[in-house]
């Protein structure tokens, strides 16, 4: 036999050995596919400040965009006027769902609509196995407990502009949300103001444990304490499905910097951000969905959109408006 020969069979027989010992010790990307181009869809908010009317009729802070973006995910915003096939459609293109906070009936509204199409398509594909995430914060933490429960529970849990540690429940410790957290964010959680609140309503924890969806769908991961003295969920995450709110503003800790608000900054209040961040990038990825092309995806993406400088006349610094 020729060298070539030998070592054509010398690189077969390696070839061979690798492809055996890769089928022999699967890695975790043998076991569950991901994708490392995940999309986040951000549903639109209804505008109701008379100041940021005369820019359009929905909008989305920038803050939400660079929260989805700084954990390694992209976003597509979703407006409020299309059909149902079309949500439908864009289901299955996007890999995770925020719910953004702000103003709105969570029952009537055109974003209560539209956001429980998208909570039923969740419920229906994570049933067979179609993996897909949905994040709440603050008013959106609140639309998912009115999606359980089917009624609209909240009451009155005054926090607005106040940065709180968090009450920490036994269930968090073994939580998806707060897993891999170092010891020292997770006791700075409990002793510093590192969440942002900036609500009116909430779920208090009496009328969360007197309600038996709510019980069985979430685990209650953290309580605070508002101004009128009602104690209300905080933090919370599905038992079964990978749904997760926040009464709380993860974003404003790394995007938000208006004097007038309470916007926690601190070292500890910038790691939480990143890795819940980071937490629900990687929910994302474990999502398949995909756009038929690369140049519809392209078209729908955020970037397609210019913030505008809304510091002067809202707390937001930037804004994009549809």
């Amino acid at each position: 036999m020729s060298n070539g020969g030998i070592l054509t069979c010398v690189c077969l027989f390696y070839a061979c050995c690798c492809f055996c010992c890769s089928k022999a010790m699967p890695t975790r990307l043998n076991q569950e596919p991901v994708n490392e181009r995940p999309i986040i869809g951000i549903l639109t908010q209804i505008i109701s400040d008379e100041a940021m009317k005369p820019f359009g009729k929905t909008y989305i802070p920038s803050s939400y965009v660079k929260f989805i973006e700084s954990g390694g995910s992209r976003v597509m915003p979703i407006r409020l006027t299309l059909t149902t096939a079309e949500y439908e459609r864009i289901f299955r293109e996007i890999n995770g769902l925020l719910l953004i906070g702000g103003a709105a009936d969570l029952q009537t509204s055109e974003f209560a609509r539209v956001a429980k199409i998208f909570y039923n398509l969740a419920l229906t594909a994570n049933d067979a196995g179609d993996f897909f995430p949905i994040w709440g914060t603050c008013m959106g933490m609140q639309l998912l407990t009115v999606l359980v429960a089917g009624e609209n529970l909240l009451q009155k849990t005054t926090a607005e502009n106040i940065a709180l540690p968090l009450n920490l429940t036994t269930e968090a410790g073994s939580s998806k949300m707060f897993q891999g957290f170092p010891n020292e964010l997770m006791k700075a959680l409990t002793q510093e103001p590192l969440t942002g609140n900036f609500h009116r309503y909430g779920v208090s924890v009496e009328t969360f444990q007197e309600n038996e969806k709510l019980q069985s769908f979430f685990s209650v991961l953290s309580t605070n304490v508002a101004e009128n003295e009602v104690h209300f969920v905080s933090t919370m995450e599905g038992k079964r499905y990978p749904f997760y709110g926040v009464q709380w503003h993860p974003e404003v800790n790394r995007f938000q910097w208006n004097r007038r608000q309470n916007y926690p900054h601190s070292p500890h209040a910038v790691q939480l951000s990143s890795l819940l961040a980071e937490f629900f990038s990687n929910e994302g990825r474990r999502s398949l969905h995909q756009f038929e092309s690369p140049e519809e995806e392209a078209s729908s993406l955020i970037y397609n959109y210019t913030p505008v400088y809304a510091g002067n006349f809202t707390a937001y610094e930037q804004i994009y408006f549809f």
